[in-house]
C-alpha cells in the first residue's frame, strides 16, 4: 500500500477541443484516464504510459538550493493537456497522480516511489515520473530494481542522465539530497555486487568540484563535458552511447533541467548560462529512446516561480511529447 500518495486532480487536464466527435482531433487531455495504484490491478495489453509525480523540494533545501520544484507535477501536466496526439488510438496515457514528502521526510518520499514505479512496471506500463527535485533519480532506479529483483532477473541497469552536474556528492549526517543520488545509486550497486553504470551528460566545470571529476573518475563514470555537445560533435556522442546502451539490458533516463541553457529553461533551482540547446539535447533524448531498451523516464527540477513564460514547462512537456512519439515509432 503507498503511502503519501494522492490520484491525481482531473480538473488539471484542460485544453481546446477542436471535434469531440473527431478521434483524429483529440489532444492529450482528452485521452488520459486515471487510475489509483493501491486498488488498479489490470496489466495493460497495449503500449501504455503512465504519469506519476513527486511533489518534493526537501532534497533541494537539504543542498541548499532555490525550492519550488514540488509544484512541478501538476505545473507540467496543464502544458501536457493541450498537446495534440498523434499517435494510434490504441496506446493509452494514464495518471496515477503523485507522490508527495511529508514532515521534510525524504527518504520515505523516495521508498514511495520506488513502489509506485515498481507496481507501474508490473502493470507493464512504461513509468514518466514529473520531478520534483532530481532526488526523483534515487526513488525511480529503486522502483526499476525491485521491479527487475522481483522477477529474479539478473539484469544490467544502464543510467542515462542529462545534467550539469555529476550529482556524487556524499551523504550529510546520514541523509541524502539532490546532489547524492548517483552515489547512494553506486552504494546500492555495490552492496549487491552489481556494476554502476553511469553516463552523464552535460557536465558544466564550474559548477563540479575536482573532488566529484575524482569520485566520476573511481566510479568509472563515463560523462560528456556541456561543452563539447555540439552538432558538429554528435555523431561520436552517440557511438558513445551506443556502446553505453549495449552494454547494458535496460536503460533508465533521468533529465535535470538545469542541463539547458538558462535562455530556454529559466525556471530551474540553478539555471545555467552555458547550458545545451534544446534541439540538440532532444536528439540525444530521442536516440535513447529508440534503442528499445528504456525502461523508466523521468524530467526534474523545473520550478514554477521562476518559470517566465512558463518556457521550462513547455519545454519538458514537449520533450516527454517526442518521447512517447518515439517510443511508440510515431515519426511526427
Amino acid at each position: 500500500m503507498l503511502k503519501n500518495y494522492k490520484i491525481a486532480d482531473k480538473s488539471i487536464w484542460q485544453g481546446r477541443i477542436d471535434d469531440p466527435n473527431d478521434l483524429e482531433s483529440y489532444r492529450w487531455h482528452q485521452l488520459v484516464k486515471f487510475i489509483d495504484l493501491n486498488e488498479f490491478n489490470t496489466k495493460s495489453k497495449q503500449k501504455s504510459y503512465c504519469f506519476i509525480g513527486f511533489e518534493c523540494d526537501e532534497g533541494v533545501l537539504r543542498n541548499q538550493g532555490r525550492p519550488g520544484a514540488a509544484k512541478a507535477p501538476d505545473y507540467l501536466r496543464k502544458e501536457m493537456g493541450n498537446l495534440a496526439w498523434n499517435n494510434d488510438l490504441n496506446i493509452e496515457l494514464y495518471d496515477a497522480g503523485n507522490i508527495f514528502c511529508a514532515e521534510r521526510d525524504l527518504e520515505s518520499a523516495q521508498d514511495n516511489l520506488a513502489g509506485a514505479v515498481e507496481k507501474i512496471l508490473s502493470l507493464n506500463m512504461f513509468p514518466i515520473v514529473l520531478g520534483g527535485g532530481h532526488d526523483v533519480a534515487f526513488g525511480n532506479f529503486k522502483g526499476i530494481h525491485n521491479y527487475i529483483h522481483q522477477a529474479k532477473a539478473q539484469k544490467n541497469i544502464g543510467i542515462v542522465n542529462f545534467d550539469a552536474h555529476f550529482d556524487l556528492r556524499p551523504l550529510q549526517n546520514g541523509k541524502g539530497s539532490y546532489g547524492t543520488m548517483f552515489l547512494q545509486i553506486a552504494d546500492l550497486c555495490k552492496q549487491e555486487n552489481k556494476d554502476f553504470n553511469y553516463f552523464c551528460l552535460g557536465i558544466q566545470t564550474y559548477a563540479n568540484t575536482k573532488r566529484l571529476f575524482q569520485t566520476a573518475k573511481e566510479l568509472k563514470v563515463r560523462y560528456e563535458l556541456a561543452k563539447n555537445i555540439k552538432e558538429n560533435n554528435l555523431s561520436q556522442i552517440k557511438d558513445d552511447l551506443n556502446t553505453f546502451i549495449a552494454e547494458n539490458d535496460f536503460v533508465y533516463m533521468t533529465l535535470c533541467t538545469d542541463v539547458f541553457s538558462a535562455a530556454y529553461a529559466p525556471g530551474v533551482s540553478a539555471p545555467q548560462p552555458f547550458g545545451l540547446l534544446p534541439e540538440i539535447t532532444l536528439d540525444l533524448i530521442k536516440y535513447v529512446a529508440a534503442s528499445g531498451k528504456l525502461i523508466s523516464f523521468d524530467i526534474a527540477e523545473i520550478a514554477p516561480r521562476f518559470d517566465e513564460d512558463k518556457r521550462t514547462a513547455k519545454l519538458g512537456a514537449i520533450i516527454i511529447y517526442a518521447l512517447i512519439n518515439i517510443l511508440s515509432g510515431n515519426k511526427i
